[in-house]
């Protein structure tokens, strides 16, 4: 059945032009072709526009279609989006990219050859050095797991050589996660409430819970053109949502009464530890995110 399939990749951008025409220059040279490639354009000002219309006319056989909200509604509030309209449209699969990840031309190909509803493709350094995060454990039973992640693919394998063909994971990243429709038909969209990250976890946790597995590819090569560095802004705009989120899915996900009360532990810590780290900026973010992380459902 996979090799009739039909698979729209959704790719949401941000004022990163340079980085997304690689991107969409990396797709149109796919050896599998996407059916459709969704550019959610999040209302971005620098040249995106030129480079989505250069895209068109430089490679007029890649199917693709721009949705620009008004605002710039996140990452999460742009795969809401995308998601939705791969679904509305009837596609099989579902392929969530960023805009700084470059698919190897045979990336789609290898995964749309594996017959699972939830796949991530693997992700590598621009060295070749294997990348990959999304994590093999994921602890939400053990309250003093300060960080639920103990286990990543990077620090289990070290090198994509020593990965097995297909290594079932607990979370994902939208940097290469592919859904068939069935899983959206199940869990819904993408919660466009978290703005920027652990919507993509959250999502993994939903299709776990009713019952599917996800599996990462060995053979399904991304390279990611920048560093993981946005965890260390713990002071900044970005730490309130990072610490908010990271307190909703210990909320709603949580296994035991202890897991989902972490959060204030996890606040007490930062706290404490503030006068030798994030100072008074990252005590800001923390307490304003342990507040409005009990507003959420």
């Amino acid at each position: 059945m996979s090799e009739q399939e039909t698979v729209a990749v959704v790719v949401v951008t941000y004022n990163r032009a340079g980085l997304l025409l690689r991107m969409l220059g990396a797709l149109a040279g796919s050896e599998r072709r996407p059916d459709a490639v969704i550019v959610v354009d999040n209302a971005s000002t620098d040249h995106t526009r030129t480079v989505l219309d250069g895209t068109k006319e430089a490679h007029p056989d890649l199917p693709l279609q721009v949705i620009r909200p008004e605002r710039n509604l996140g990452g999460s509030g742009g795969f809401h989006l995308g998601v939705e309209a791969a679904y509305e449209q009837g596609f099989d699969r579902i392929w969530l990219m960023d805009d700084d990840v470059l698919p190897a031309p045979d990336c789609l190909g290898t995964l749309m050859s594996v017959d699972e509803d939830c796949l991530m493709a693997v992700r590598e350094d621009t060295s070749g050095r294997l990348v990959e995060k999304a994590a093999v454990t994921f602890d939400l039973r053990n309250p003093l797991r300060i960080k639920p992640k103990t286990a990543m693919v990077e620090t289990t394998y070290v090198e994509r050589s020593a990965m097995p063909d297909l290594v079932e994971i607990e979370n994902v990243a939208f940097e290469g996660f592919m859904v068939r429709r069935r899983v959206v038909e199940q869990i819904g969209l993408p919660d466009p409430d978290f703005f920027i990250f652990y919507d993509d976890v959250d999502y993994a946790l939903r299709a776990r819970r009713a019952g599917f597995h996800i599996w990462a590819v060995r053979d399904a090569v991304l390279v990611r053109q920048l560093e993981f560095d946005q965890q260390h802004d713990l002071g900044g705009w970005k730490g309130y949502y990072m610490y908010r989120n990271l307190f909703t899915v210990h909320r709603r996900y949580g296994e035991n009464r202890l897991v989902r009360a972490k959060p204030w532990l996890i606040a007490a810590g930062v706290v404490v530890l503030s006068p030798i780290r994030g100072g008074q900026d990252e005590v800001r973010n923390v307490s304003r995110a342990l507040k409005d992380s009990r507003r959420r459902p």
